[in-house]
């Protein structure tokens, strides 16, 4: 039995355990896992709270050292990763390993942002004692970890969102502990994970309240974290219901925190005219292999097409259709989000106005996790009339909705949620006709493509993998990117303070040579 890493200790071995389940056959692995005890989440917390002050005082070069040890040992525990992953997420090895040279960049990048400082926005106003009618005073600020956060590993990366994912690297890159709460079906995984924190952290000399790993469920050792007055901020990856709960819970607190939920999307597609024989044909590869991709299982799947009607509009539902048809039935990663998907096709394709145009068929008594493939279709007039089609299908599956007119495709992109993308097909001069729509369109989403499908998140600084609610609980954040650092800190303002009690980041000489905004 394994039980939950607190600090550089182990957890309760509670008499409350589970198994993961091999989604390709539906088998229980062997490993049981204890659920954490309130007496773990309250000392994972009280530890992290004690390590936050003195991370608070650790420098770029410290935080940078241990990323990229981190990301190393990573690398080095690929093989392993490998053999546990796909016996609990039934992914196939090239995407274990796919995933685990992002997880391991993602750390480097934060560690070169770090270690370069520019990251803090110093900035500095200089006193003016002579100035009238009032003296100025000398301010100086700059972003500080904002404390210890409580990361929740998401399903559908069981590495790049999970133990050392984006959240927990840029927390740390933050200077904030990290409490993870590990998801259910891939516990193996994040132990394997969470073992090689622990041992970096060691060699790094970090406090061990730096980060704990718990087992268990959302509604109880979930929401028992959230509410631990010693956790400050929430990163989250989820479903909608999820994330929305724990914002409840944070909210609701005597000390509300933020959270930093990326939830629902269904990620809309325009094509704004007709395409030529070629052209269609080039388009519906490309989005019948990002609409399959993983099985439909990223937070960026196309699962709407709003599409010109008339004969071109058909004959595209048709060749569409052809190609889902052609995919093989997958595992999805675990029964929970196989039934949420059978269950929302279930629902919207009994929907009135929504014809299902193939539906790929499914042996029910499968023990595993088959999901297959399906497209649906729609005129823009029943999509308007009923909100109930845009909600999200997480899985290979596409609505196709025609539109008539301009107008009507305006009404339709103003009726939708917040996104996380939005893609436009067509011509350059399409961007010219359809300026006021791209406009709009910046209300709605947080990353909008020209051309280009919206799967495959490229980590850069320059990314934005977030947007409106219900995309994110907080549309100002992104989940990917350098520009992730900035949910889990504040600024702080340092108003009088002799220069040698100032952060040396604040200091005159600015003896790290950072970039500052000066006056």
């Amino acid at each position: 039995m394994e039980s939950s890493i607190i600090g550089y200790s182990r957890g309760d071995y509670s008499a409350k355990t589970f198994q993961a389940v091999n989604p390709s056959n539906g088998e229980k692995l062997s490993v049981h896992y204890a659920f954490a005890s309130y007496s773990d989440v309250d000392k994972a917390c009280e530890i992290a709270a004690d390590a936050a002050m003195e991370m608070a005082g650790f420098d770029g070069k410290k935080k940078a050292v241990f990323l990229r040890f981190l990301a190393d040992g990573i690398d080095e525990i690929t093989d392993l990763l490998v053999e546990i992953m796909r016996l609990e997420t039934g992914l196939p090895e090239p995407r274990v390993r796919g995933e685990t040279g992002r997880t391991s960049g993602q750390l480097r990048m934060f560690a070169n942002l770090v270690e370069e400082g520019n990251w803090v926005d110093a900035r500095i106003d200089r006193a003016q004692p002579e100035r009238q009618p009032l003296p100025k005073p000398d301010l100086r600020s700059m972003l500080r970890p904002m404390g210890p956060v409580a990361v929740f590993c998401a399903s559908n990366f069981p590495l790049a969102f999970s133990v050392a994912g984006g959240d927990s690297a840029s927390a740390w890159a933050a200077g904030c502990p990290v409490v993870v709460k590990a998801h259910h079906a891939h516990p193996g995984t994040a132990l394997l994970v969470a073992e090689k924190v622990v041992d970096c952290l060691k060699a790094c000399d970090w406090p061990e309240g730096a980060f704990s790993l718990l087992f268990g469920e959302g509604r109880t050792v979930g929401q028992a974290l959230v509410s631990n007055p010693s956790i400050k901020a929430v990163g989250f990856t989820g479903s909608r219901s999820g994330g929305k709960a724990l914002f409840d819970v944070a909210s609701s607190r005597p000390e509300p925190i933020p959270v930093f939920a990326e939830m629902s999307s269904i990620n809309p597609i325009v094509v704004f005219n007709e395409m030529d024989d070629q052209t269609t044909e080039e388009f519906t590869d490309g989005l019948m292999g990002s609409a399959t991709l993983g099985t439909g299982q990223f937070c960026t799947n196309p699962g709407v097409v709003f599409h010109p009607g008339g004969n071109w509009g058909k004959t595209f539902v048709s060749s569409y259709a052809k190609k889902m048809s052609e995919f093989s039935p997958c595992p999805m990663l675990h029964k929970g989000i196989r039934q949420a998907y059978l269950s929302g096709l279930n629902r919207l394709s009994s929907t009135p106005g929504i014809e299902v145009v193939h539906q790929s068929e499914l042996d029910l008594q499968d023990p595993g996790c088959l999901a297959g493939t399906c497209v649906m279709s729609t005129h823009a007039d029943n999509f308007l009339n009923d909100e109930s089609m845009m909600d999200e299908v997480f899985g290979p599956s596409t609505l196709l909705v025609a539109y008539d007119s301009k107008e009507q495709l305006m009404e339709l992109t103003k009726r939708i949620e917040g996104q996380l993308t939005i893609s436009l097909f067509g011509e350059n001069s399409d961007l010219i006709e359809n300026e006021l729509l791209i406009a709009f369109l910046e209300t709605k989403a947080g990353r909008i493509l020209f051309n280009q499908f919206p799967t495959g998140v490229e980590v850069c600084p320059s990314v934005v993998h977030g947007g409106p609610y219900p995309a994110t609980s907080d549309s100002r954040s992104t989940s990917v990117g350098t520009g992730a650092i900035l949910r889990f800190a504040r600024p702080i303002c340092y108003q009088g303070f002799p220069d040698k009690f100032l952060p040396v980041e604040l200091q005159e000489k600015n003896p790290l040579g950072i970039r500052r905004s000066e006056v």
